[in-house]
Parts: structure tokens; C-alpha cells; sequence
């Protein structure tokens, strides 16, 4: 078959491993560091260096293409895998993955992706191992087709060469006010994310965010080119429903009350409480929908949190109970399921927000422009990091290359046609 070896090479994911139950508990910061005990199982510290796995498959041309494991920045919250263990993915990977991967046709994408992801023991492989191989595949299959990953996607999920590109989302980190200025002065779709995850940053009654918001626009207003009129875009981390009362009609009004205070601005809200379960959160942000869409509000509601797999993107997407869903790559595990998800929420007629993870890589980052191309997600995350300037400049980087290749191709096709 096309893939004759196997390699690993321990790497580092562009963020850090923060435990969020101890972040919410209270834990403090020290400069870049959290200061108490972790609570979540795996965690020798509340905020530990993101590490990351390679797997490079050595194809029959002696070309080596990879792909990159990794967790989520909060790692064991929610529902989620547990915090990322080089040793153990890499013992894992070389003992089951690897010789499933030498017995696969790596030009047929999806095939290929079953049988070397299939159940160990009758166990599904761990998340990260799924999203790295299934991103090293995807390579493959591009470079043995000689086509982008973009357009191996299209092909095997029946979808039409792209021609328009993915609204792009930058982060913000803690470094709020100066990464707002840069996401401004690059004139980002989608800003500032704001990392509301602390009651010091959400304010009592939520007044210190709402402060935030409005500065946001006032300051897009003051720096932003002419025209410039971004979406934004909040990840409060369940602090509304902390702060105010984990009751939809309270959430409703005071996100109402946010929009309120941007008038012209769309307002995206993510997570804006945590119900405790998926089947919790999606009753309640179904209702939370409900209410803002009867009032015409300007706001729209993202789900992230208790939204990890594939079945609960279905769930949330069929029941309405949300505006955008957050696909978090490496929680849906094999990124041939962020396809899958994307196209889930358009038959679902639900908006679909390729995430991810500051934690991740350049080489994760990439392939999911391509599955963001491919499948036209509303928007896409600049990732890896917190920086904004790196993540940003690889994620619109790599999706303008892209669209120059498939403009050249279907010119190309046109003259022989």
C-alpha cells in the first residue's frame, strides 16, 4: 500500500492545559500563572505547557506527511477527554494505530480513516489520536490524488469546489484591550472573544463585561478603517447563568440587555450557562433561542460547552438550541467528523463555527481551513495560540493560498473545457 512507515515526534501545542474547575473555584493569578491546587484529574498545576504528538506517515515516494494529536486548553472539562499524555498516545499510537496504517489504500480519505480509527478493544481511540491520524490522512489522500485537502473533502462528501471564504474569528486571550486593537487594525471578521472566565473579569451583575462590550465597539469605531463593521463575538464560560440565575428568562434578558447596549453591532454569546448535562443544556438554550428570536434581538447564542461529539452536534442542531455551534475539532475527534458537523448544522439550518483550541498547531490550524473551506463554514477559528498576529496571519494565510489554487485549477478547466 502507499504508506510504508510510520514516525512519531513529541511536539508542543501553541497555548497551555488550564484546569477549569480550579479557575472557576477561584484560583488567582500570578502573573501567567494560576496560584492553588488543581482539582481536575490529571493536573499537576492549574496551567501546564500544552504538549502535542506528530505522526508522520512515510508514503511510497519517500514523501512524509503529517498530522498533529493534541487536547483542548480545558482538558477533562465538561465531558471531555482527559489531559494529553505524550507517552501514553505514543505507546498507543505505535502498538495499535501504526499497523493499521500500513494496510490501508491511502487515497480512498473516508475508507482509510474507518478501518485505521476503527475500536480497540471495543473502546473508541482516544480523540487526539483520532484528529491527528485522520489530519496526516487527509495529507496523504491530497498528495496521492495530487489535490488540495480542500477538494478531497468536497469529493468524498459529494460538496462543489468552494469559491467564497470562511469569515475568520480571532481570540483575544487576557491581553484584552491590546489583542482588540490588533484584531481591529487587521480588520478580523469576528473579535475579540474577551476570555470571560473569572467573576473578577464578568463583574458583579456582569457590569464589568458589559463595560468591555461597549468598549469594544467604541474602540472599533475609533481605529477601525471606514466601513470596517466586525461581528462580535463573547465567550463568557457560563458566567451569565452564574452571575444571574441559571434561568433562561434571566440569561435572555440580560444577554437582550447586552445587545442593547452595541445597537448595530450582531452579538455573538457563547456559552452563556452551564445546565449541568447535555440534555440540560440543550432544553435550556432552546428556550434561551426561543426568547431572543421573539424579541428580534441582534444577540445569537453559541454552545461549546456540553456540545463535545458528533451526536451531541446533531442533538443541539435538530432542537434549535442555539444560533452557532462551536465545532471544537479535537473534541469531535477524527477531523473527517468536523465535515460531518458542518453539515450537520446547514441541514439543520443552524449556523457552524469551526473551532478548536488555542493548544493546538500550525499543521492542525491548516487542515481545518481546508474542512472549513471545503464544507463553507459561517466562520472559522484563528488558531493555534493566544497571540492573534501567528494565529491569524496562518489561518487567513492558508485560506488565501487556497482559493488562489482553486481559482487556478477551475481556470485551468475552463480553457480545456
Amino acid at each position: 500500500m502507499q504508506i510504508k512507515d510510520v514516525l512519531l515526534a513529541p511536539g508542543n501545542g501553541a497555548f497551555f492545559y488550564d484546569d477549569q474547575a480550579a479557575i472557576r473555584a477561584g484560583a488567582t493569578q500570578d502573573g501567567f500563572v494560576y496560584v492553588g491546587h488543581p482539582i481536575t484529574a490529571g493536573f499537576n498545576s492549574i496551567r501546564i505547557p500544552a504538549s502535542s504528538l506528530s505522526v508522520g506517515l512515510v508514503l511510497t515516494d519517500n514523501t512524509v506527511v503529517w498530522g498533529d494529536m493534541m487536547n483542548v486548553q480545558y482538558s477533562g472539562a465538561g465531558g471531555r477527554d482527559p489531559l494529553f499524555d505524550t507517552d501514553q498516545i505514543s505507546d498507543l499510537t505505535s502498538r495499535v494505530v501504526a499497523p493499521r496504517l500500513l494496510d490501508v489504500d491511502a487515497s480512498l480519505y473516508l475508507d482509510a480513516c474507518e478501518k485505521v480509527l476503527a475500536p480497540f478493544e471495543h473502546q473508541r481511540l482516544p480523540l487526539a489520536v483520532e484528529y491527528g491520524v485522520s489530519q496526516a490522512l487527509l495529507r496523504a489522500a491530497a498528495h496521492l490524488r495530487r489535490k488540495t485537502m480542500a477538494e478531497i473533502v468536497c469529493g468524498e462528501f459529494g460538496l462543489q469546489v468552494p469559491t467564497c471564504r470562511v469569515p475568520i474569528y480571532c481570540q483575544s486571550g487576557d491581553a484584552r484591550e491590546i489583542n482588540t486593537d490588533k484584531m481591529i487594525l487587521r480588520s478580523v471578521d469576528i473579535l475579540p472573544h474577551g476570555l470571560i472566565n473569572s467573576r473578577q473579569k464578568f463583574g458583579v451583575d456582569g457590569q464589568t463585561f458589559v463595560e468591555f462590550v461597549k468598549w469594544v465597539a467604541t474602540r472599533t469605531r475609533k481605529i477601525g478603517r471606514p466601513g470596517y463593521h466586525p461581528v462580535l463575538h463573547f465567550d463568557v464560560y457560563g458566567w451569565i447563568g452564574q452571575e444571574v440565575g441559571l434561568e433562561p428568562q434571566r440569561i435572555a434578558d440580560f444577554i437582550c440587555k447586552v445587545a442593547e447596549s452595541v445597537p448595530g453591532f450582531t452579538l455573538n454569546i457563547e456559552s452563556p450557562g452551564d445546565f449541568g448535562s447535555t440534555q440540560a443544556q440543550i432544553e435550556n438554550y432552546a428556550k434561551i433561542v426561543s426568547i431572543l428570536d421573539s424579541r428580534g434581538s441582534s444577540a445569537r447564542i453559541v454552545v461549546d460547552e456540553r456540545c463535545n461529539t458528533l451526536e451531541d452536534i446533531r442533538l443541539f442542531a435538530e432542537a434549535k438550541a442555539t444560533h452557532l455551534v462551536q465545532i471544537k475539532t479535537p473534541d469531535v475527534g477524527s477531523i473527517a467528523n468536523t465535515a460531518r458537523a458542518v453539515l450537520i448544522c446547514k441541514e439543520n439550518r443552524v449556523g457552524a463555527y469551526v473551532g478548536g483550541s488555542c493548544t493546538e498547531t500550525d499543521l492542525s490550524a491548516q487542515a481545518s481551513v481546508h474542512v472549513s473551506v471545503a464544507t463553507q463554514a459561517d466562520m472559522m477559528l484563528a488558531k493555534p495560540g493566544m497571540g492573534v498576529d501567528e494565529a491569524f496571519s496562518i489561518v487567513d494565510n492558508e485560506q488565501n493560498r487556497l482559493l488562489a489554487i482553486l481559482d487556478h485549477c477551475r481556470a485551468q478547466n475552463e480553457k480545456v473545457g
